[in-house]
Order: C-alpha cells, then sequence, then structure tokens
C-alpha cells in the first residue's frame, strides 16, 4: 500500500506515519481498534484517501461496508484497494465494490453453514464438540472422560435430591458441605467455576442428559460416545 501511495506522488499523495493495521482482528465486523480509529481520524478530516491490499481487508460485511462508505461520503474521502484498481470516486467503482462484498459475505455465511453442519454431524455421532465440560468428566479427544472424584459429587447429588425432594433444600445442603461446580481452565488459561452451586446449577445438573450417556443438539437427542454416570 505504501509503495501505491508513493507511486501517486505526481497526484499530491502521502503516506501517513500512522497505520491502520487491525492483525489478529476478524474482518466480519467493526469492532477493531484501528478501523475504529481510521474512522474516528477521517471524521477529524486528518485522511483524505483510504488504501487497502484488497477490499475485504476493511471489512467482508456488506451491512458494514455500507456504513463505512458513509462515513467516507460525508467527509469526502475516497477508498481505493491496491490489487483490485477499485475507486469509489467512480459510479462503475461504488457498483463492483458493492457486487464483490455481496460474494465475500456469501462465502462468510457458506463457511458458517458448514461449520454449523459439521457439529451436527459430529454430535450425531456421539462426540463433545468443545466448551467447559460437566461436572463429573473431563474432555479429551472429542470425547468425555469420566473424573472419578466429581462423578462421586455427582451421584452424590443425585442421591440426596432423591432424599430431599427439593432442589432449594439440596442447594443449601451443598453449599453448607462447602460442594462447588467443576473448576476448569481454558486454553486462554481464564479459570471458569469453583463456584457455589446454586438452585439453578443443581436443577441444571438434575435435568442433564449427559449424565444417562447422551449428547444433546438443539431439538435431538443422541447416543453418547462416553460412558454414563448416573444408570436409569
Amino acid at each position: 500500500c505504501e509503495a501505491y501511495v508513493l507511486s501517486q506522488r505526481g497526484e499530491g499523495w502521502t503516506v501517513l506515519k500512522r497505520q491502520y493495521d487491525d492483525g489478529g482482528f476478524s474482518g466480519g465486523n467493526m469492532d477493531r481498534p484501528a478501523l475504529r480509529q481510521l474512522l474516528a481520524d477521517i471524521d477529524a478530516g486528518l485522511v483524505d484517501i483510504v488504501v487497502v491490499y484488497k477490499v475485504d481487508r476493511i471489512t467482508r460485511s456488506l451491512g458494514d461496508f455500507a456504513r463505512i462508505v458513509e462515513v467516507f461520503d460525508r467527509r469526502n474521502v475516497s477508498f481505493v484497494s491496491v490489487t483490485q484498481a477499485f475507486n469509489t470516486t467512480s459510479s462503475m467503482g461504488r457498483l463492483t465494490l458493492n457486487v464483490l462484498l455481496s460474494f465475500a459475505q456469501f462465502e462468510r455465511e457458506v463457511t458458517s453453514e458448514r461449520i454449523r453442519d459439521k457439529i451436527t454431524q459430529s454430535k450425531a455421532k456421539g462426540m463433545w464438540m468443545g466448551g467447559m465440560p460437566p461436572l463429573g468428566y473431563d474432555a479429551r479427544d472429542r470425547k468425555l472422560q469420566i473424573n472419578a472424584a466429581e462423578a462421586a459429587v455427582v451421584r452424590h447429588i443425585f442421591e440426596r435430591y432423591l432424599a430431599l425432594g427439593s432442589t432449594r433444600a439440596l442447594a443449601e445442603e451443598l453449599e453448607r458441605e462447602g460442594y462447588r461446580s467443576k473448576a476448569w481452565e481454558t486454553r486462554a488459561g481464564r479459570a471458569l467455576g469453583g463456584r457455589v452451586l446454586s438452585r439453578g446449577a443443581v436443577i441444571h445438573i438434575l435435568q442433564s442428559r449427559v449424565y444417562v450417556g447422551e449428547i444433546v443438539h438443539r431439538d435431538k437427542v443422541h447416543p453418547g460416545l462416553h460412558e454414563p454416570i448416573i444408570v436409569r
């Protein structure tokens, strides 16, 4: 992009010292620090032309692009894609950009559908598709494996519910006896769980079909690959 701007020196173009690079952020939304800074600088009158390597580097959403173009128009800012030779100063350039972004958004939506289909198919096979595993299990290789110490807690919860017949009384008893929810650490190192088992958490455990060896996806129930903790 800098090389392209330098090639236009005869037109009076100069490269700004600030670079608006959102490396590591998805182009599928506008919640990106460098993009927000760019739009703020445009509103402040500091930018005349926005130069990108490819159109989908600034956004892959047609709706977001329309909002960005409104900001450009309001401040008479031109938009140039180096590798695609698009320029919003012409009506044909605007049309071509909109068509291109329509296809970019279509590709993004198709990819999302493929991911949803893959999750549906995997859950139909009884696989665990990620996220925090339930109390009583650990997740390894897309499969839930029984955690013996936690499984004992789960069985205790079911047994005490049968004895007490009240989720509120059970939650209060579990809190008095020091029972806690599953403690888990994400791949990013964030610690989750390890809290007092609320009445809602107790109800969720009692209603979960995972403990009888099943996997639920939307309104369908599939046999899981994991061993049950509770036998019906």
